[in-house]
């Protein structure tokens, strides 16, 4: 699968931005799905994560209750929508695919990834 991130911008703290992944190729519907950032200086970390077979969707601590996840097989996308915004927010966010649906919270276990798009938050 292809993985394509958009959807980033310069924001103030407390707005709102929804982050879109498109997904090409066949089966796209079969992946789990997957968001991580990475802020300058930091390594890619864990931001959100739904399956391909409805299970409750995953988040890492500091985003939980502020971003959501979700997906559209239909349109092969997969969406974040982040609420609540703040300037630790600030990164590069990635949108990435695996088959296995496991060790989600691994950035090492993800074999596909989308280019990257910039959330800049400020204060």
């Amino acid at each position: 699968v292809q993985l394509q991130a958009s959807g980033g911008g310069l924001v103030q703290a407390g707005d709102s931005l929804r982050l879109s992944c498109q997904g090409s190729g066949h089966s796209f519907r079969s992946y789990s799905m997957g968001w991580f950032r990475q802020a300058p200086g930091k390594e890619r970390e864990f931001v959100a994560y739904i399956g391909w077979s409805g299970a409750p969707p995953s988040y890492a601590d500091d985003v939980k209750g502020r971003f959501t996840i979700s997906r559209d097989n239909a349109k092969k996308t997969v969406y974040l929508q982040m609420n609540s915004l703040k300037p630790e927010d600030t990164a590069v966010y990635y949108c990435a695919g695996q088959t296995s649906g496991s060790r989600f919270r691994d950035r090492n276990a993800w074999g596909y990834w989308g280019q990257g798009t910039l959330v800049t938050v400020s204060s």
